[in-house]
């Protein structure tokens, strides 16, 4: 999906308030980390400033992420079925990420947050497999039912979150670096981050 200049640009002002918010940091604390006054920073946010090239990679060193992933654009296969190799009995999902990832079984028993605020945004990317049960991935106001044996990617700078549907449900979640930094640092400042 080609994606116009209106959406790209609301879609970074997202990224960029979702990635302060997951920070913990308020508008000035990201605005003294980006040398950018306040009342700008707020400006940018709120869609009446322009976004300024200087500005954004600026604004992405700050938030500990690189231009590139500030102004990705999403894509439209975030879902996606097996491969099944019947001969060898074998479920294979294509995973479109580069190598370096970690890989993680998790048990879900509540569904993802509703309170759009609570999801979380950083850097990298993430890969689940639905071993059981049905999951709910929230990416930004879309909802994607993701049933066993389906498989979803998705870059983390969208705000995310993951949570069970009707009953317990088991993921297996595959991070890139970058992500897997990501949770670490929730998991150490808040014991968990809703995904």
């Amino acid at each position: 999906m080609a994606q116009d200049d209106g959406e790209l640009d609301s879609l970074v002002r997202k990224r960029i308030r979702a990635l302060r918010v997951a920070q913990g940091w308020s508008l000035e604390e990201l605005a003294a980390r980006a040398s950018v006054s306040q009342s700008t920073l707020s400006r940018i946010e709120n869609g009446r400033r322009r976004l300024a090239l200087d500005q954004l990679v600026i604004l992405a060193r700050a938030l500990g992420t690189s231009l590139d992933q500030l102004v990705e654009t999403a894509s439209d296969d975030v879902v996606t079925s097996p491969m099944i190799d019947a001969a060898h009995g074998l479920m294979r999902w294509p995973v479109k990420a580069d190598p370096g990832m970690t890989v993680m079984r998790q048990r879900m028993t509540e569904p993802p947050p509703d309170n759009p605020s609570r999801m979380r945004a950083h850097p990298g990317r993430e890969w689940l497999v639905v071993l059981s049960g049905t999951a709910i991935l929230m990416l930004g106001h879309r909802r994607f039912r993701v049933e066993t044996h389906q498989a979803a990617e998705f870059p983390t700078m969208l705000p995310h979150a993951i949570g069970a549907e009707g009953g317990p449900c088991e993921i297996l979640g595959i991070f890139d670096r970058d992500a897997r930094r990501g949770h670490q640092r929730d998991i150490v400042g808040k014991g968990s981050d809703g995904d």
